[in-house]
């Protein structure tokens, strides 16, 4: 299971948000052998003035924020980051210098999904990576 928020200004997630949907789901996919049909993504649109960030950084600045099952190996992870970096270039010719990627992993025991503990479901993907 994973769930991501992106987070940027208001204008670059309407200029960007469905390459940057395909992008960070491809990486997904091809990197940690995600099903294609399992999308958990979350846009975060804001105002200028309620996101301050580093004057190195372009108005297409990105956050985005995976939060998933642990278990996967620090390699699958390094290159899930850089597939993304390498998609979101590629995709929508945003920089790398513009994105900031955070991976938050916890254990099954701590998702509730479809009435259950995810600990107590039968996934069709594999998390050990």
């Amino acid at each position: 299971m994973s769930q991501i928020k992106i987070y940027a200004l208001h204008q670059t997630i309407q200029q960007f948000r469905s390459q940057l949907s395909d992008a960070i789901h491809q990486a997904l996919v091809t990197s940690l052998n995600y099903p294609k049909e399992k999308k958990f993504q979350r846009f975060i649109a804001l105002a200028t003035e309620d996101f301050i960030y580093p004057n190195d950084r372009s108005e297409h600045y990105l956050i985005i924020e995976i939060s998933m099952f642990e278990g996967r190996t620090i390699a699958a992870k390094k290159h899930f980051i850089q597939t993304i970096f390498s998609n979101i270039q590629q995709q929508c010719g945003i920089s790398p210098q513009d994105i900031e990627i955070t991976i938050f992993e916890t254990p099954k025991s701590n998702w509730g999904i479809r009435g259950q503990n995810a600990d107590e479901l039968q996934l069709n993907y594999q998390v050990n990576v």
